[in-house]
């Protein structure tokens, strides 16, 4: 009996730390598709300004 429940307990732990895994790893992506898009968006030459005639 205790035996089959340290088995399922073991099993159960092993699924739950791979699917944490898999998941920070998505977390990471988003992150860095982030960091990516803003360092995009800082690399653009800003617009030349027009003036305004008044």
């Amino acid at each position: 009996m205790i035996r089959k429940l340290l088995l399922a307990i073991g099993i159960t732990s092993m699924t739950m730390t791979a699917s944490a895994c898999n998941t920070v790893k998505g977390l990471g992506r988003d992150i860095e598709s982030v960091g990516e898009a803003g360092d995009d968006l800082t690399n653009l030459e800003a617009p030349e300004k027009v003036e305004r005639k008044v």
